[in-house]
């Protein structure tokens, strides 16, 4: 269960299909889409 903010829907929901990403400056990421309104979703972690 990965918890995002969708920007769209204006409030934080549980992200369909995340997965793993590594973003250029090397920190991980989560990458996913609302399972409401199908907008992309980011959730940067730790």
């Amino acid at each position: 269960m990965v918890e995002a903010y969708c920007v769209k829907c204006k409030q934080k929901r549980e992200m369909k299909d995340p997965e793993d990403v590594v973003m250029k400056n090397g920190r991980k990421a989560k990458k996913g889409t609302c399972p409401k309104c199908g907008t992309g979703m980011y959730r940067i972690g730790g």
